[in-house]
Order: structure tokens, then sequence, then C-alpha cells
């Protein structure tokens, strides 16, 4: 399968874009079960994506995704009328950590969890199907938060709160469990995220998931040393097309030596 021109530029511009000027977007919302959504953001979500459950690790859980039938992977991307939809792209970091916790529920359930960066939010919804006792999904595309909303009534699963900022840097949430997947794609991110982990686990002893298909700028981090190889998946065939060829994605356990010392 021949890659679009809209998946070229999810792929190659997730470091200069996601990572880069959105980090300091300054607005920040927070959407609790019952939000309304905007009528005409839902109809264009609902017309320019498609439902699908296969092609990734978690066929349990359905989603509206950007496809090769959908009408925008074939448009010119500065068509697309709001921010570059990285939500509607099933990253491999998300497909493992997902899978983990649908396999184990017992690593979620009756905890507290916070999926960073969580996309389209199929991890959060992995986390709710499995017993976490709460769960905040974490994006700063209000789109994205959108995007969840609709995915979780798919999943006949009850919308969890979403919150819309970065909140890298804040003060350490007191989570039993933080997911990521996906994440380290940008040096400053990675080394921002590094800190910020490091801190929750000083102050509340959290335990961090992360999810990684093995991209060059996680494995060569300094953070890589710090993490467990928790499980390995072997990705789908479409996965690996739409992911250059990768070929299988990991979940890590991160246990920094020196989460007991200075931040």
């Amino acid at each position: 399968m021949a890659l679009s021109s809209w998946k070229r530029l999810l792929l190659s511009g997730r470091t200069c874009r996601r990572g880069g000027p959105a980090l300091h977007w300054k607005r920040c919302c927070h959407w609790s079960a019952g939000k309304s959504l905007d009528p005409e953001v839902r109809a264009f979500l609902e017309e320019n994506t498609e439902v699908t459950n296969s092609g990734h690790l978690t066929p349990e859980i359905r989603l509206r995704l950007l496809t090769p039938r959908c009408r925008f992977w074939r448009e010119k991307p500065d068509l697309w009328p709001y921010g570059d939809p990285f939500w509607a792209i099933y990253w491999p970091g998300g497909q493992a950590l997902s899978r983990y916790i649908l396999d184990n529920p017992c690593v979620v359930k009756g905890r507290s969890v916070l999926d960073l960066g969580s996309g389209c939010g199929a991890t959060a919804i992995a986390a709710v199907m499995s017993g976490a006792s709460q769960v905040l999904a974490n994006d700063i595309d209000p789109i994205a938060g959108t995007a969840m909303i609709l995915n979780c009534e798919l999943n006949h699963v009850t919308p969890f709160p979403i919150t819309i900022k970065n909140i890298i840097n804040s003060e350490a949430g007191n989570w039993d469990l933080i997911v990521l997947g996906d994440m380290f794609y940008d040096e400053q991110l990675a080394d921002g995220l590094h800190r910020w982990l490091r801190t929750c686990i000083r102050i509340h002893q959290t335990e961090v998931l992360i999810g990684d298909p093995g991209r060059h700028q996680f494995l060569s981090h300094s953070i890589h040393s710090q993490l467990r190889k928790v499980i390995e998946y072997s990705l789908p065939e479409y996965t690996r097309q739409e992911n250059y060829g990768l070929t299988s994605s990991i979940v890590w356990s991160y246990q920094p030596s020196n989460s007991l010392g200075s931040s």
C-alpha cells in the first residue's frame, strides 16, 4: 500500500509539529462525562473517518480512524479544517499498551489511570474495559477529545474525563498508573517526559508503562537504559505497512534508578 500524502505528513511531521509549537499551546479545557459535543465537529468526524477494528492488535476495540477509504486520505492535507489529526491513526505503541491491558486486566483493575497523549483514546478505553476505578485521558488537541468520546460510544463505554492541555512539567498528579504510547519522537519532548515521569514516581510511587515500536528517537534516548521490557507484540501486516515496515511494538516499565533522589 502506497502511503498517502496525509500519512507521510503525520509520520514525518510528528517531530516538527506536535513536538514543537504545540507543546506550548496555552488553551486548556476539561471534559467530563455527559458533556455535549459540538454537532458540527461530530458530523464532520463521522463523515470523514471510518469505523474499524481490523488490522490492529485490539479487534475488541472499534475506533474512528483515517483510512484509505476516507476522503481526506486522498485530499491535500491543508484542506483538513482542524489541527493535524494525529489522533486518527492508531499508533503501534498505543496498540501494544491496549493489548497488554486487555490481556492483563489486573494491571489496571481498581486503580487510577492517566493516559498521556491519548490520541484516539484506545488505551483509556482498554483501561475502562479492564476495570480501572478512574481514568483520565489527556491530549493537546480538542478534536482528539471529540474523537475519544465518539470512540467511547462505539465501544459502549461511559465517556471518561478528558483534559486538553500540555500537562508535562505541571504538578505531578497522584495516579496509580500512567500509560503513554508513541510519545518519544522528539528529543526536547522526551527530555521533558523523562523529568516529569521521574517526579511522578518519586512523589507518588506511580507505575509507568510506555509503548513504543522501537523508533530511533526512543532507543537512543537516555531513558531507554532505565526501562524493563514487559512484552513484545508482532504487529499486524496493515499496521506494519502504515509504519514504514516496523514489525513489532513493545511495552516497557519505566523504573528510574534515581527516582528516590533529586528530580
